[in-house]
């Protein structure tokens, strides 16, 4: 199968790293395309993969198209692509904010399209994306593509009206998650310790209880519970966290991204 990437940046190039990583792909079966030439020549030397400064090119060449550009970038690459986008190929939007009529408007004729959402541990092939196709991919083309995507992460099917949440809880998250680490690291440096070593016990700390709650299968409270001995010093913590507003702003600040991406 051949995969193209219309969009070399962070996003299309972790996506491509973990695609060639994972043997999903190899270098020949992946060609980018970029506005930039510097970036394109870039993404050539380091993966060794096809590119082209054509986005037809890319488009003719691949079986699944990856629009890895911005959302403002979107309506003008498929007018661009329209003409060479064919039945037999699947798109893959990573955009928030463009749903699947917008997408099925603007190729004006039926394409076969995933919107997703992506994020960016995907750099380090610990991804998390939602996936919702249109009416005219088969489940066999679902789990095809899934397959592709699962060599830089996890993939769920999700309802279209799930997307918005999605971005909030998964897309922009790695955000909130970075901020409460750099949070933790700043205490611990003012506590005597090193910035280099407070970033790592920081960012360890929030990796293995990540994992205890994918892998336990327990409820996120009863781990935070087993934490919390009685008079000990994780509940007083735990007690100023929620005195000073942690869980509210957290949910707060996954509505307010979600709102805002119903408005892109």
């Amino acid at each position: 199968m051949k995969v193209g990437f219309i969009g070399s940046g962070n996003m299309g190039g972790a996506m491509m790293r973990g695609i060639i990583a994972s043997g999903k792909c190899t270098e020949d079966e992946i060609m980018a395309s970029d506005a930039l030439a510097g970036a394109l020549t870039a993404i050539e030397k380091d993966l060794g993969i096809l590119t082209s400064m054509d986005n037809k090119i890319v488009t003719s060449f691949a079986d699944v198209v990856f629009l890895a550009v911005k959302p403002q970038y979107y309506e003008s690459v498929i007018e661009e692509i329209r003409d060479v986008v064919t039945l037999d190929k699947i798109v893959v939007a990573i955009a928030p904010g463009r749903t699947l009529e917008w997408l099925e408007e603007k190729f004006e004729k039926p394409v076969k399209i995933i919107r997703t959402m992506p994020n960016t541990p995907c750099m380090v092939r610990e991804g998390m994306m939602g996936m919702c196709p249109n009416i005219l991919v088969t489940e066999e083309e679902i789990a095809l593509v899934r397959d592709v995507c699962s060599g830089f992460g996890k993939t769920e099917i999700v309802g279209e009206n799930m997307m918005d949440v999605v971005t909030a809880v998964s897309g922009s998250s790695p955000a909130y998650v970075f901020l409460f680490i750099e949070s933790m690291a700043d205490a611990a440096v003012a506590e005597g310790m090193s910035r280099a070593q407070a970033y790592k016990f920081a960012a360890q700390a929030v990796l293995g209880s990540a994992k205890m709650v994918l892998e336990t299968g327990k409820h996120p409270g009863e781990l935070k519970d087993m934490v919390c001995s009685p008079g000990g010093t994780t509940i007083e913590a735990v007690r100023v966290l929620e005195e000073k507003g942690l869980r509210s702003a957290v949910f707060e600040a996954v509505k307010a991204c979600a709102g805002k991406s119903r408005e892109m």
